[in-house]
């Protein structure tokens, strides 16, 4: 395998893994070449990013590698999550909410089974409205996280606990069950627009 290739492939991967993030045995698991090789065109992606001045850098963390972006960029981030144009909850958020609410604790991936698309995104718009978090690392490869909903979800829902969710009719991991606890939390709205301020 050529080595533009290669990194190409590894960007990929390491755009897919998300933040949990993929150590170099996983790689060599995945693509099937030398773990020398692999650390060789991380290296060589690191050292592209700083000179190209990219948005995004590889960083190493609990012997994970993944892509994150630049801590002074950060004032920018802030803006983008909290502009009030951005405030309202997505369809997908509201699904991938749903599917928390009702199967936590739940991780990404498993998530992503279900709704049969990526989550990444809609899952950091819901941590950074305070209405899901981190609960705790799943016993499985990789130790993935593991996500529930806050006190800020109980508060806006008016639930006294998590068990006051209303009740599916079906509960299996299907298109149909999705669709029906998207909409059961859609009526606990009651018609309200939900918003970063209401959850502050």
């Amino acid at each position: 395998m050529d080595f533009p290739k290669l990194i190409s492939i590894i960007e990929g991967l390491l755009f897919l893994a998300g933040e949990e993030g993929l150590s170099v045995k996983q790689m060599v698991e995945i693509i099937e070449q030398p773990a020398d090789i692999i650390k060789d065109a991380l290296e060589e992606m690191k050292k592209k990013c700083e000179e190209e001045h990219r948005g995004i850098q590889i960083v190493q963390i609990a012997g994970n590698y993944k892509l994150a972006t630049l801590p002074e960029h950060a004032p920018y981030f802030e803006r983008l999550a909290y502009s009030p144009s951005r405030s309202s909850l997505s369809q997908a958020a509201l699904e991938t909410l749903s599917i928390i609410a009702y199967r936590q604790p739940i991780t990404r991936v498993e998530i992503e089974e279900i709704r049969g698309v990526k989550a990444e995104r809609a899952i950091h718009t819901l941590v950074n409205k305070g209405l899901i978090e981190e609960v705790g690392r799943a016993e499985a490869i990789g130790r993935p996280i593991l996500y529930g909903t806050t006190k800020s979800f109980l508060d806006y829902f008016g639930l006294a606990n998590i068990q006051d969710l209303p009740e599916p009719s079906q509960f299996e991991a299907d298109a149909d069950s999705l669709e029906e606890e998207t909409q059961l939390l859609f009526d606990k709205l009651d018609g309200k627009q939900l918003t970063i301020d209401d959850v502050d």
